[in-house]
């Protein structure tokens, strides 16, 4: 039995000998009587709750094993209710009511109909109270099983840095290096901001939103290595981003969808376009990208993977405050994402 039961116990029993006792000898100003009283039929009720609780109810109803529970659940009834009659008609009759002797004999069925309902309506009120701290024990259990469940998730959501990303840069950095290029330095650079980020800034619940521009500023240069001058990027901010805060590594999906549908090596005409707008404590991300009409074709209806995890974390991080809308043309793809900063 733990800390928390012990303390319920104390207090419920406390609560029934304090009633039993001060509250019963109040009204006839016999407190000596009900002390002896409450110090017998308190610890009788007790055990009586102990057993159809704790060993009857767990080990016979909770199991499936009906017929047994009731039958010991009628002896136990039998036994008690003779054990508080005992009390009753050799303890208090003869010392204080002793003319009940001469009246009541001591099987009598409705004395003893009532002893059992003095007992085991306390009994009840306890494995009532028992039953309410367990539910609410199994919720409170369910709700943190829940909550590492959701964070579970969303780790595994904002893994979106693929082996075959870093892998690829990597080989276009060694090229740059080989070939003597000057900007391989400041790739090296990108990589590891773009690295440090998503192993560290990326734990955390929110962050500025700038801090994630520039995180898909160097996955974007990162990107461009491997098309020279064949792509067209522009990059629109039209307000203050400061202030507003963001789940880390939510929008890279859409980037990484732009650059994986969309533009193609062997075309020169490849544009991407990113807009940036907040409203009213509403951010409006706006990406498009130029397709082809094959790919177009081959594209799925969801988007990608990427963008399925994203409708994950989208439900999980913003439930009710955001949209996400996808448009489809034939030489364009738009991914129209709104969201509420938290």
């Amino acid at each position: 039995m733990n800390s928390k039961a012990i303390r319920f116990n104390l207090f419920f029993w406390l609560i029934y000998f304090i009633y039993e006792w001060l509250g019963r000898a109040s009204i006839g100003d016999e407190y000596y009587r009900y002390l002896i009283t409450a110090l017998v039929l308190v610890p009788l009720t007790f055990f009586a709750s102990i057993l159809t609780m704790h060993v009857l109810v767990k080990s016979y109803f909770l199991k499936g094993k009906k017929s047994e529970f009731w039958i010991y659940f009628a002896i136990s009834i039998c036994v008690f209710a003779l054990l508080r009659r005992s009390f009753i008609y050799f303890y208090v009759y003869p010392n204080y009511l002793p003319h009940a002797l001469l009246e009541i004999p001591y099987i009598y069925w409705p004395k003893l109909l009532i002893e059992a309902v003095n007992i085991y309506l306390i009994v009840a009120l306890y494995t009532l109270f028992h039953f309410v701290r367990e539910l609410y024990n199994q919720r409170r259990i369910s709700y943190e099983l829940q909550k590492d469940k959701i964070e579970t998730e969303l780790k595994l959501l904002k893994s979106q840095v693929h082996p075959h990303f870093i892998f690829n840069t990597l080989n276009n950095i060694y090229s740059l290096a080989e070939r003597g290029n000057p900007k391989t330095k400041d790739f090296i650079y990108r990589l590891s901001e773009f690295l440090s980020y998503s192993l560290y800034e990326g734990s955390e619940d929110t962050i500025p939103l700038k801090q994630e521009l520039d995180y898909i500023m160097h996955y974007i240069e990162l990107e461009k290595i491997r098309y020279d001058e064949g792509l067209d990027i522009s990059i629109n901010v039209f307000q203050d981003i400061k202030g507003f805060a963001i789940s880390p590594m939510l929008l890279l999906p859409l980037v990484e969808n732009a650059f994986k549908h969309g533009p193609k090596l062997v075309n020169k005409n490849n544009w991407i376009r990113l807009d940036f707008t907040i409203w009213d404590k509403w951010l409006t991300f706006k990406i498009e990208n130029s397709t082809q009409s094959d790919e177009f074709k081959k594209s799925s209806d969801n988007g990608g993977l990427g963008l399925d995890n994203l409708k994950k974390r989208l439900d999980i991080l913003y439930p009710s405050t955001h949209s996400l809308k996808l448009l489809r043309q034939e030489d364009s793809f738009l991914v129209i994402l709104k969201l509420k900063s938290f």
